[in-house]
């Protein structure tokens, strides 16, 4: 049992999550400082690059709540281990990719491992960590993982890709994967699931995971087809009847994929809407803060990685020093609100930004306030995990990294696309090029600000009450889906 593992293990297998879900999103960072380099050698079009991004995206985003599922079903260990396997391999087949097509087959690839990994990683921080102190400190630590990774990834790969080259922001996790996968199986408790005959819902798999898919994709391509388009509207829709038949399929199926009782638990629903808004505008913030430090600003890859080092800081001093002694003492949701309301500060600092602004007067005093991130996700992580029975854990964690993705997706099509938008129609109206753009990134971080406080309104009205654990009224023993 996990409660009785001593807390020198517990720390070993923390660490050994973070590692992994680390590489993960190292990933996603880094190779968009390589797209230019990888545009030239592998004869990419323009259209055609992004799905290097979106392949991923699509693959990642619509296996998640699966991926949940089969570590409940098979053993979060044993899943965990096979995604960071799939992931690793994955990535040298990227970095021996020399052409556009087996690239992008192989980020697809990638998604899926990195889906498996993401999806058990949280639950089984979750199951490991039972003290709400002991907990608070944990989630901390896994939330800096996440939200520095994505910043050290710009800084190294702009080193990366200017001193090896492309191939090689991908073959640098095949160390890191072995290692990580040597650790994960001598340290992380291997405790065996049911099986799959425990719960497998295939026809509700397949109706999530298209349905999460072919949202996912229809977000990722406004790019180029815009969001009114019919081709935008139809995957839409697709989604929508996709995913009200995969609820209708739990509410009726004999062993669901996804309990639906969990959803009816305010601080689970209530905290996942909160992080989709919080995860679309501060994901939509890292990318327009880029564009803004490198076409206005003028600054290089390597230049703009170490301009965003504040934040990752920031972040880091509260995830992991303050969050979990606050968050203890006074409590989730008061520490929520805390942390929204820096990013709202955040957002209303940054829509004021000059064509000719100053980094150290009017973007890093900005950038200090993102530490609010590190005080809002461990809040939000531990109300959304607050329903889950512990053989829930690991659809628990997969449909709270659904929602980040979806979140993320949305925020940076949409507040990149209003930014170039706006941009374009000042600059056909005689505007310079800089004046333009940084009108363009006000405007957006606006939106940024307006979702913010969006996500304030609802923390502050649905997160009214502490989260009651369903285990204490559902006994574990006997679930309903083994019947």
């Amino acid at each position: 049992m996990t409660r009785t593992r001593t807390s020198p293990s517990r720390r070993a297998a923390l660490a050994v999550l973070c590692a992994g879900t680390l590489m993960i999103i190292l990933d996603g960072s880094i190779v968009t400082v390589a797209l230019p380099a990888i545009q030239r050698e592998l004869g990419f079009s323009a259209a055609g690059l992004t799905w290097t991004i979106n392949a991923y995206l699509i693959a990642f985003g619509g296996l998640l709540l699966l991926a949940g599922r089969l570590g409940d079903l098979l053993g979060h260990r044993r899943v965990f281990v096979a995604g960071l396997a799939v992931f690793t391999l994955a990535s040298l087949l990227c970095g021996l990719a020399r052409s556009p097509e087996a690239l992008i087959a192989a980020r697809l690839l990638q998604g899926a491992g990195g889906a498996l990994v993401s999806a058990v990683g949280l639950g089984m921080v979750v199951t490991l960590f039972t003290e709400p102190a002991e907990r608070g400190k944990a989630l901390g630590a896994y939330a800096f993982t996440g939200s520095a990774g994505a910043s050290l990834g710009q800084v190294l790969g702009g080193v990366i890709t200017d001193a090896l080259g492309w191939s090689w922001v991908f073959l640098i996790n095949l160390p890191i994967g072995a290692a990580a996968v040597f650790f994960a199986l001598r340290i992380l408790p291997g405790e065996p699931g049911p099986g799959l005959r425990g719960g497998a819902d295939a026809l509700g798999a397949a109706l999530v995971t298209g349905g999460v898919m072919a949202g996912v994709y229809a977000i990722v391509q406004t790019d180029e087809h815009g969001w009114t388009s019919a081709r935008t509207a139809g995957l839409a829709a697709l989604s929508l009847v996709l995913l009200a038949g995969f609820l209708l399929r739990q509410a009726t199926a004999a062993r669901p994929l996804l309990r639906l009782g969990m959803l009816r638990v305010r601080s689970v629903w209530g905290a996942n809407l909160v992080q989709m808004l919080t995860l679309a505008s501060t994901f939509g913030f890292q990318v327009v803060i880029t564009l803004y430090f490198q076409n206005v600003l003028d600054y290089g890859a390597y230049e703009t990685g170490l301009a965003l080092l504040p934040a990752a800081l920031a972040i880091g001093v509260v995830s992991l020093g303050l969050s979990a002694p606050l968050i203890a003492r006074f409590g989730q949701r008061p520490m929520l609100l805390t942390g929204l309301g820096m990013l709202l500060a955040l957002f209303l600092l940054l829509a004021r930004l000059p064509a000719d602004g100053s980094y150290l007067l009017d973007v890093l005093p900005a950038l200090v306030l993102a530490g609010g991130f590190g005080l809002a996700l461990p809040a939000l992580t531990g109300l959304g995990m607050s329903g889950a029975r512990p053989e829930d854990s690991g659809v628990a964690s997969g449909l709270f990294n659904t929602t980040q993705q979806i979140g993320a997706a949305l925020g940076v099509a949409v507040l990149t696309t209003l930014a170039a938008t706006r941009a374009e129609t000042l600059a056909s109206h005689g505007a310079t090029a800089a004046d333009a753009l940084t009108d363009g990134f006000r405007l957006a971080f606006g939106i940024g600000a307006g979702l913010t406080a969006t996500a304030i309104a609802l923390a502050a009205l649905v997160l009214r009450a502490p989260a009651v654990p369903e285990p204490a009224q559902e006994p574990a023993r006997e679930p309903v889906a083994c019947a």
